[in-house]
């Protein structure tokens, strides 16, 4: 979420490139237009573009390095026209992770098959896809209607919570041999391999450079609101595991700022607080110009959590922001860290070897954002550090080559070309629109 002093400033190419339309009704037409996209051809140009020199790949990435300056490639599998995706993996977490991480899970899921006819969490209990009606989550269909759905939004990398939550305040996944940000090589994650310099877990200290370094060197204020309880994700990668802490001072899956050598450094571990705080500080109109909110198992909707606690527990957050006198100056971004099923039907552009990953949902809520309007950008986890810089930072970027302090980073992700513009979600010139307070508990 971020807040400004004044009105959100439009952006040169807030109009440039736009492909919208609005959300519709539930119903068929709701059905008609999740599947429809306004030019099929160039998307599917965009989808299957290389990365090219604007990427800035001076360096390679991957899931594990083998050596200095090479890595194995993450690559997506090719589908036919109409044809759900799936995602090919190049080692054991990539097959495990999309299998649920079970033991007895079928090896249909473990190879990339054209004609696979099962993937199954477990040979006697087949999984199969899922959805949610707007009778289910009656909130998140209604923030839709009234601003903006991402329809384009992808995982930053191909992997599991902790890379995506990595990426989402550094726009990076890595392991560090030393504490010197130029030891760092780039790794989503295997829990379960046994080879060295492999992403296992909250290992720390993480040393690559992340957003708070920029914010914190502007005078940009900013804190990461954690909801005490259960870590929502298991560290082994397991489908299910012990319940472990989620604490505003523990380093964790979904809390890793505290193990950031810059957030030691520059003495902002005292940014990372309770949520419980957040109620009190858009209360009193003091929210932090960026914030991050992250919630416990029991809230996340991740298994076995249910939506609907879920949903209550976001509908409070923003319904806070929307009685806050920060409303006014405030622009709020919901999405999920990764994907919640083994397919999807659109392909993920490849800007690099870690990703893109799966679509995720995505919403922009905001007085200034456009109403009812459906974004086709392709769009990931990077479009929110693209967008604080540009808002608060004059576009400083995450790039070795000129932010300070170089890491050996491959990709500046927020430059890839193929990246929209989150500003195209907002329209600066409308009249701010009253807040859309909602129950926690809708009847249904």
């Amino acid at each position: 979420m971020e807040r400004h002093d004044e009105k959100p400033r439009a952006y040169p190419d807030q109009e440039a490139g736009r492909r919208d339309e609005r959300v519709p009704e539930e119903g068929p037409a709701a059905a008609d237009a999740a599947r429809e996209y306004s030019d099929t051809t160039t998307e599917q140009e965009q989808l299957d573009r290389e990365p090219s020199e604007g990427s800035r790949e001076y360096a390679d990435t991957g899931r594990e390095y083998t050596e200095a300056g090479r890595d194995e490639s993450v690559e997506t599998s090719p589908a036919s026209e109409g044809q759900p995706v799936r995602q090919a993996g190049t080692d054991e977490y990539a097959a495990r992770d999309r299998a649920g991480s079970a033991e007895d899970a079928s090896p249909d899921c473990l190879r990339d098959v054209p004609d696979a006819k099962i993937c199954e969490l477990s040979r006697r209990h087949p999984d199969v896809m899922g959805y949610h009606t707007a009778a289910e989550i009656p909130n998140y269909w209604a923030l839709a209607r009234h601003y903006v759905l991402l329809d384009h939004l992808f995982e930053s990398n191909l992997g599991w919570s902790l890379p995506s939550h990595l990426y989402l305040v550094s726009g990076w996944s890595a392991v560090c041999k030393t504490r010197s940000p130029i030891s760092c090589h780039t790794a989503l994650g295997a829990p379960r391999s046994r080879r060295p310099g492999v992403l296992r877990g909250p290992r720390r200290p993480w040393a690559w450079t992340d957003m708070t370094y920029l914010l914190h060197r502007a005078h940009v204020s900013w804190r990461y609101y954690v909801s005490k309880g259960r870590q929502p994700d298991c560290e082994n990668g397991a489908v299910t595991c012990k319940a472990e802490p989620l604490a505003a001072g523990t380093p964790s899956i979904w809390n890793p700022l505290p193990g950031f050598e810059t957030v030691q450094h520059d003495g902002q571990i005292s940014d990372v607080v309770n949520s419980s705080r957040f109620f009190g500080d858009a209360r009193r109109g003091t929210l932090p110009k960026v914030s991050w909110i992250v919630p416990n198992q029991d809230e996340s909707e991740h298994p076995p959590a249910n939506i609907r606690t879920g949903e209550a527990w976001v509908t409070r957050l923003i319904d806070a922001v929307m009685r806050s006198p920060d409303w006014p100056s405030s622009a709020i971004f919901l999405a999920w860290d990764d994907w919640g099923g083994f397919y999807d039907n659109v392909r993920p552009p490849r800007v690099d070897a870690a990703g893109y990953g799966l679509r995720v949902p995505g919403l922009v809520i905001s007085p200034y954002a456009r109403r009812g309007v459906v974004d086709h950008q392709v769009l990931s986890f990077d479009a929110y550090n693209k967008f604080i810089e540009d808002d608060f930072l004059g576009g400083q970027r995450l790039d070795p080559r000129i932010d300070g302090r170089p890491d050996s980073r491959p990709t500046v992700r927020e430059d890839v070309p193929i990246l929209g513009n989150l500003a195209s979600a907002f329209d600066f010139n409308q009249p701010p629109r009253r807040p859309l307070i909602l129950p926690q508990y809708p009847p249904r």
